[in-house]
């Protein structure tokens, strides 16, 4: 065997690393080059291919209510400033100072006129101010610190000097598109925010429909020709879609004002209120008010509406007798036996609101929603569902209650309803003996109130459960991109249209002779359900102070058509939902009170003189009827805000749909006033009103366009 040469190998190993210490080295060297004798030159071609493919932003689309009006949008913001440069390449320099270096009329005219519209400096300062930059020979004076809106932009380029070419007097501009809501904070949580200068989009509606409203971004290019740069468009910017929303901004308005007035007076700290639309489900107005402790306000914080698990007490028993009178196990024939208003219930007390009272003793199924016993409907339900507790939350699915609604938004939370489970044993391992009598009054569950006022909708749509509508339809340039049909969840929501008429039935009688009376009206029918519950705190109900959770959820108008004896189509459903500390506490009579004051004020501003009243062939049975008085539009007008309509027609002499005087309003109350008479308002910038195209006093005429100006 020949001896193996190991110089061999290693001389090999030793050429590769020379080689590739010589390949390091060069390229270091190469870098210390390009850093050092070709810096000048790279520097200049990265100064040319930076102002290639720049980016050009596209306007995010609007977001409008269900008639046009805006709620959000782009409201342009300015940087102003002076190219001093420019001003003396043009040879107007001598427009500012003459021959002696004094300042000319014009000049003089032009910093008493910064002063009237930016009044931290005067005249003198202005004058002063601007002569600096003038000596500097700056390129980008700033005028203004800070940003201006379009209305004084615009009073800004009308002032002497200011208002020549741009390449003369030097005056020039940046220009900042920034979102803004022109009713402000009216229905701030559902149109949702996007970071004001960014334009991202972070919650509501300015989310979940991102892809439409952001557009997509165009490019262009810069060459230097001569001495100036020249933007050359490679792609136009595609501006975004408009969202035309199903939110009608008087009922919004209107719904807000009322549960303002009702949270104020009951010292709550958080306020719900929805409007639906029975036959489409478009959401009309959607509030969500919470209390700001450190200076007693109320604002719109978080969706409350759809992002809240909440157990939602009385209003929960509508669903729990639909359930048990569709599977035919009761019927409005029976009575329960509620005793003293204190039960036994597997070792728990199950109490109703009257107990200290002595309860209600024995009472009829209607009785029992009508007084809103919790004995009386636990008792049943427990009764016929308590070996099989998975057929009664099958029939909460069923009745939709427990429906996933889907409804797009990234906060929503759909409802939690448990389902009982066994194990190999045939034991529920989830399930308490308490558990099925307290789901059954609206606890040991989490529902949000959407779903809760989606599920009364059914009731009053006839069964069909449809899904909440926000959207109508997408827009760009007019022209329709997308639309939102009414999407049909279930045709109808019971096995038997029997229970589905009687609950119809006992609902009237709620709000007729029951515990929601304060709910109704002298004017039309309503019906619905009370709802008082204890909100449990740190895993309890009993810790310190007791909070509640006070709701009313119904529909209108309702009842029997006493002329034709049928049932009457209801227009809108509607839930309240209040949250407070501390007695007293009454959904009934706190909640209710709201839900009137939106149901008057939503019949009063119903541009038809006569109710709707589209009609069922069938009869609801054992409703009682109630007349049904059709009031004028004046009427039903003065309803909805007597004590501000009063003043407003006293102020204008008592003329008949008279011009009001809307200086010193804000947009919000500026349209409601101006709308009530009949006019279709357009506004102009954010604010308050200064400016208003026709005069306080006048006659509108019914769709004649008001021009508001607000500043």
């Amino acid at each position: 065997m020949k001896n193996f040469n190991s110089n061999i190998p290693l001389l090999r190993y030793t050429g590769i690393a020379v080689i590739l210490a010589f390949v390091a080295f060069a390229v270091l060297a190469k870098g210390f080059y390009i850093m050092t004798a070709e810096r000048d030159y790279w520097l200049e071609v990265s100064s040319i291919l930076k102002y290639d493919s720049i980016p050009v932003d596209p306007v995010r689309g609007n977001i409008l209510a269900c008639d046009g009006q805006q709620l959000a949008c782009n409201i342009p913001e300015y940087k102003i400033f002076m190219d001093f440069r420019a001003l003396k390449e043009s040879k107007a320099d001598t427009l500012w100072y003459d021959s002696l270096g004094n300042s000319t009329q014009k000049l003089d005219q032009l910093c008493i006129g910064l002063n009237k519209l930016f009044p931290e400096k005067t005249a003198e300062e202005f004058k002063e101010y601007l002569k600096q930059g003038y000596d500097k020979n700056s390129r980008y004076w700033r005028i203004v610190k800070r940003r201006i809106d379009y209305t004084t932009y615009q009073k800004v380029k009308k002032l002497p000097l200011f208002n020549l070419r741009k390449n003369i007097g030097g005056f020039a501009e940046e220009k900042f598109p920034v979102r803004n809501r022109p009713y402000g904070s009216l229905a701030q949580s559902v149109i949702g925010d996007t970071y004001k200068e960014k334009g991202i989009a972070f919650s509501g509606l300015e989310l979940a429909c991102d892809s439409f409203l952001k557009g997509h971004s165009g490019y262009k290019h810069r060459r230097k020709v001569l001495n100036g740069w020249v933007d050359i468009l490679d792609s136009a910017a595609v501006d975004g879609c408009d969202i035309i929303t199903t939110i009608d901004v008087g009922i919004q308005d209107l719904a807000e004002r009322a549960l303002i007035k009702e949270l104020k007076k009951d010292g709550a700290y958080t306020g719900v209120a929805i409007v639906m639309e029975v036959e489409t489900g478009d959401i009309k107005a959607m509030v969500n008010m919470d209390l700001d402790p450190n200076t007693g306000e109320y604002f719109e914080g978080r969706n409350h509406a759809i992002a809240d698990w909440l157990e939602p007490g009385s209003v929960f028993k509508t669903a729990s007798f639909l359930v048990a009178l569709d599977d035919g196990k009761i019927d409005t024939s029976m009575t329960i036996n509620t005793g003293c208003g204190i039960k036994d219930m597997y070792g728990a007390k199950m109490r109703d609101h009257n107990w200290h009272r002595g309860g209600y003793g024995v009472i009829s199924v209607p009785k029992a929603l009508q007084v809103s016993s919790n004995i009386g409907v636990s008792a049943l339900i427990d009764k016929y569902y308590h070996n099989h507790p998975e057929e009664f939350v099958k029939g909460l699915h069923r009745v939709g209650i427990a429906e996933n609604l889907h409804l797009g938004f990234s906060e929503y939370m759909p409802p939690r309803v448990r389902m009982p489970k066994k194990n190999d044993r045939g034991q529920y391992t989830n399930w308490s003996n308490t558990a099925l009598p307290w789901m059954s009054i609206g606890y040991e569950t989490n529902v949000p109130p959407i779903s809760v006022v989606t599920f009364y909708n059914a009731i009053a749509n006839d069964g069909k459960l449809v899904r909440p509508r926000f959207i109508k339809r997408v827009e760009h340039n007019g022209e329709i991109i997308k639309e939102y049909p009414v999407q049909v969840l279930k045709e109808k929501i019971y096995k038997n249209e029997k229970a589905l008429r009687e609950i119809q039935t006992i609902l009237y009688q709620v709000v007729d002779i029951g515990l929601g009376k304060r709910a109704g009206s002298k004017n039309f029918g309503v019906s619905g359900k009370t709802g008082t519950a204890q909100k449990a705190s740190n895993g309890g109900y009993k810790n310190g102070i007791t909070h509640y959770l006070l709701s009313f959820c119904g529909y209108f108008p309702s009842g029997i058509d006493p002329q034709t004896k049928e049932r009457i189509k209801p227009k809108y459903s509607c839930i309240v939902c209040i949250q407070k500390a501390g007695l007293p506490a009454s959904g009934g009579l706190m909640s209710g009170q709201v839900f009137h004051d939106i149901s008057e004020g939503i019949m009063a501003k119903n541009i038809y003189t006569k109710l709707d009243l589209s009609h069922t062939t069938s009869n609801t049975p054992n409703a009682k009827p109630k007349p049904h008085k059709v009031l004028s539009h004046q009427e039903l007008l003065a309803l909805a805000n007597k004590t501000e309509q009063k003043s407003r027609e006293k102020a204008n002499g008592g003329i008949k749909n008279a011009m009001p005087n809307l200086i010193g309003l804000g947009a919000r109350d500026a349209v409601y006033q101006a709308e009530s008479r009949g006019a279709k308002v357009i506004l102009k910038g954010k604010g308050k009103v200064r400016h208003q195209s026709k005069s306080a006093g006048s006659t509108i005429n019914k769709g004649e366009k008001i021009i508001l100006e607000l500043g």
